[in-house]
């Protein structure tokens, strides 16, 4: 009998949700094999009330459970998508990009209020400089304050009064059964989204044939390349995970739309375009998008 498959997830709710829906899939498809979960403590997780700057920023959702994949604890590991760096260790792939989910983020307000029409001055609860950005574009006149946890922590501090509004992903609470608590989906067009955010990506190790096969099973080309063009976007910017640069990808009839922008941390100023191109090069596509804003100045908004 052949040995367990080992995912590997972070230890919270929607973590664990995360892989079980991953662990689901597999099972379906490969009856005759025995998957199970393995929780990896993530630094990110160790302090939960520190900001993420404070922490290096890059890499703290994921450095953990790249770790237990090289030194063979696990044999795959599940990540948000948003949360994997633009760099991972060459021992390291990808080895699937699971078709996207709802990838707008989500307002939840005490008072059910939406953006628009929250009082002037609320207290708005984001741990992202590229949410806070485009929330002061649009609402100068909101307060911005910071707020970590899971996503149950966010909802219970939102709850006790900490903050008036908050915002969140709203894959996070859609997978969690939590979509009812959504006051309002963000457009777009007011709120761009996290590259890569809404997907999920497995990462293995590149020289693993066995778990890769069964990987390749899950992949989903399309939603692969939206991301793609999305991290070369901001590659190409010279931006991570945590500075205030969007992007959002969306195919047609093998035709990639790329939308992406830049944002002042303070929310004044913005460089925003959209390009389209062959699905089948996403990465020329980021890449000449960047090129662009660029040249309009978006370099010095960072």
């Amino acid at each position: 009998m052949s040995l367990p498959v080992v995912i590997g997830t972070r230890g919270s709710t929607l973590a664990l949700c995360q892989a079980q829906i991953v662990q689901a899939k597999l099972e379906e498809r490969f009856p005759r094999k025995t998957f199970t979960v393995k929780t990896i403590k993530a630094r990110a997780d160790q302090n939960p009330e520190l900001p993420l700057i404070a922490m290096g920023g890059e890499g703290v959702f994921v450095k953990e459970l790249e770790h237990a994949l090289l030194d063979g604890r696990i044999d795959l590991a599940v990540h948000s998508m948003k949360d994997l760096p633009l760099e991972i260790p060459r021992e390291l792939t990808i080895a699937s990009v699971l078709e996207r989910e709802e990838p707008r983020d989500a307002l939840v307000s005490r008072s059910k209020t939406g953006l628009d029409e929250l009082p002037s001055g609320s207290r708005v609860g984001t741990s992202s400089l590229r949410r806070r950005s485009q929330l002061l574009h649009r609402r100068p006149d909101l307060t911005m304050l910071d707020i970590r946890g899971n996503v149950d922590t966010r909802l219970r501090k939102l709850q006790q009064g900490d903050y008036d509004a908050i915002v969140v992903a709203a894959c996070g609470l859609i997978r969690l059964g939590l979509e009812e608590r959504i006051t309002e989906y963000l457009s777009v067009s007011t709120m761009l989204p996290e590259p890569g955010q809404g997907a999920l990506a497995i990462e293995a190790r590149a020289d693993d044939r066995r778990i890769r096969a069964l990987l390749s099973d899950l992949d989903d080309p399309v939603s692969r390349s939206c991301v793609a063009a999305e991290r070369a976007f901001l590659e190409a910017l010279g931006g991570g995970c945590r500075v205030p640069i969007a992007a959002y990808a969306s195919s047609r009839d093998g035709t990639l739309e790329l939308e992406g922008a830049v944002i002042a941390p303070d929310g004044r100023d913005e460089r925003r375009g959209t390009l389209s191109g062959p699905l089948t090069e996403p990465v020329a596509l980021g890449q000449r998008l960047a090129s662009q804003l660029a040249s309009q100045g978006a370099k010095l908004l960072l």
